[in-house]
Formats: C-alpha cells, sequence, structure tokens
C-alpha cells in the first residue's frame, strides 16, 4: 500500500488565492468601515525620513486652503500629531482599553484632539511590541470615527503611517486611501524603503481604490538618485523640501513650519507645501509604477 507523506498531501490540497500579493496575509476592510466622501491620502516612508513633519505640515497646508483636516498617526510611538498639538495625546487603543473596550462609552473629546489652524488629531497608536496587529488598531479608529459621524465633516484625511516594514497590518490604511505618497530622501536606504511600499501600494490596488500617488522628496539637497529610480519605475516627484535647520528645529519647538519665524528659505517650504495641498486637492495623476527587484536597485544606485 502506497503511503502519501504529509508533503505530497499539502500539494493535492487547493491552494487558496491570494488577493493582496504573493504571500500576503492581509487584514481585510469591513464594507462598512468606509471614510466617506473625503480625500484620504496615507504617507509611508523609511523609519526616520520625516513622514510625521511632513503630514503635520501638509495637513496645515491643507487647512490654510479652507479644508477641514484629520490626521492620523498609524505608529506605536503617537507622535504623528506632536507639533499640531504640543503634547503626546491618548491614542484610541489608551482610551478603548479605559472603558473595557465599549466604544459606545466613549465620547469624541476623549480621542480627538484640535491642533494648529484647526487640524483635527487622532493618534491611533499601535499592538504592544510582539503582539496583536497594526490592521485592527486602525480598523477600530476609523469604526470609532464613524460611530461619532466624525468622518461625515471632514474634507482630507491623512494618515502617517509606520512604513519600515509594510506588513499586512501596517498596510491597513491604504484600503481606505485614494492615494499612498511615500517620503524618501535621495540615498539608497530611502529609495530601498520606497521600492517595498511601491509594492504594497500596488498590491492592495488591485482590490481597493488606493493607487500610487508619488515621491515626497524630503531632507535632500539633490533629487539625482530618485530621479534615476523614478525614471526606471514610473514614479514621479510630487514636491521636494531640502534638509534645513529650521525644519529640524520646528520639532524641537513643538511647532509646524507655518508657526516659526518667517525666513526667505522657510518661506519657499512654506509655499511648496501649499503647492502641493493645492495639486493634491486637485487630484494627482493615478501612477502604475512597477516595483524593482533588489539586486536591481544595486546595480542601479550602488556601483557608480
Amino acid at each position: 500500500m502506497r503511503i502519501e507523506t504529509p508533503h505530497a498531501a499539502l500539494h493535492r490540497r487547493p491552494v487558496p488565492a491570494r488577493t493582496d500579493g504573493d504571500g500576503s496575509v492581509q487584514v481585510h476592510l469591513d464594507p462598512g468601515m468606509t471614510i466617506g466622501s473625503a480625500k484620504v491620502f496615507s504617507v509611508y516612508g523609511k523609519g526616520g525620513i520625516g513622514k510625521s513633519t511632513t503630514s503635520s505640515n501638509l495637513s496645515v497646508a491643507f487647512s490654510k486652503l479652507g479644508k477641514r483636516v484629520l490626521q492620523i498617526g498609524c505608529d506605536p510611538k503617537h507622535d504623528s500629531t506632536f507639533t499640531l498639538t504640543k503634547s503626546l495625546i491618548p491614542t484610541v487603543i489608551d482610551v478603548l482599553e479605559t472603558v473595557d473596550f465599549h466604544s459606545e462609552e466613549l465620547r469624541p473629546e476623549d480621542f480627538v484632539f484640535e491642533g494648529y489652524n484647526g487640524v483635527m488629531c487622532v493618534e491611533a497608536g499601535g499592538p504592544p511590541a510582539g503582539t496583536g496587529c497594526g490592521g485592527y488598531v486602525v480598523g477600530q479608529t476609523v469604526k470609532l470615527l464613524k460611530e461619532h459621524h466624525l468622518l461625515e465633516d471632514t474634507d482630507v484625511v491623512i494618515f502617517d503611517v509606520l512604513g519600515d516594514v509594510v506588513c499586512g497590518g501596517f498596510a491597513a490604511p491604504l484600503q481606505h486611501a485614494d492615494r499612498g505618497i511615500i517620503v524618501a530622501a535621495n540615498d539608497f536606504d530611502s529609495i530601498f524603503a520606497m521600492n517595498r511600499i511601491v509594492a504594497a501600494i500596488k498590491a492592495k490596488s488591485k482590490n481597493y481604490d488606493v493607487r500610487l500617488g508619488g515621491v515626497i522628496v524630503n531632507r535632500s539637497a539633490a533629487t539625482d538618485q530618485i530621479d534615476k529610480f523614478n525614471a526606471v519605475t514610473g514614479m514621479q516627484t510630487l514636491a521636494h523640501f531640502p534638509d534645513l535647520d529650521v525644519i529640524r528645529r520646528s520639532r524641537l519647538k513643538k511647532s509646524t513650519l507655518f508657526e516659526m519665524d518667517p525666513t526667505p528659505e522657510l518661506v519657499a517650504v512654506q509655499e511648496e507645501y501649499l503647492r502641493l495641498a493645492t495639486n493634491l486637492w486637485a487630484g494627482t495623476e493615478a501612477l502604475q509604477a512597477s516595483p524593482m527587484k533588489d539586486r536591481d536597485i544595486f546595480d542601479l544606485l550602488g556601483f557608480d
């Protein structure tokens, strides 16, 4: 009698379709948990590249255009909205824990805080280290906002997302977004991370409305390396912010760039943010960029 090995049996079983990319384990969106009519942007990028600074100043730029803005921080260190509110506000997970996760006991003022120029701020937080899933946290945050009808009077929602590892959990904001935006510097490590994020957004776009919006070049005097990457992949640069000390100091002063003492170089940065917000509101092209293989990035950028 022929005995079938477990390995052979595995290959006889039907393999379920992977809807969001090879090897994906995704946190899928509850169809009822859509954000609504607001324009939604998810901001990703390598850790420490300035996503929160970029997101906060972009939120202010939208508010300067007269838009009602909600910024949602999706990082366990919950400092996305720090320069807007001048403090580390409680996270959604923190306040849910205080009521034993009975969300009906919460009031909007328990987890939504007004920041500079009327930008509304929420920090989703994250699961304890090594446990839970970022996707659950994002889902609970959107659910809570909808339960309290806080998305109905919002024009723009910006998700500021942990970007080092774009797993199924932290890719969850892409399920709500119109555009995925990447922040990167003009260096190899940032571009390598950007390439993985391009792949994540492309995977999500198979089943959700999100499309790739482009890259914001940050903390960089030049853009030549990113220009090379863009030319090969089909990415586009949305804005360019140089490595200025006033940007670093704004974080230390708990201030957005729109609150700092004006200098010619600072005014130029403010104008670039306003230009970016204007273009994003008008609607940007949905890019069909294709990520590179890891080795190809080394060949493109690593061996001049």
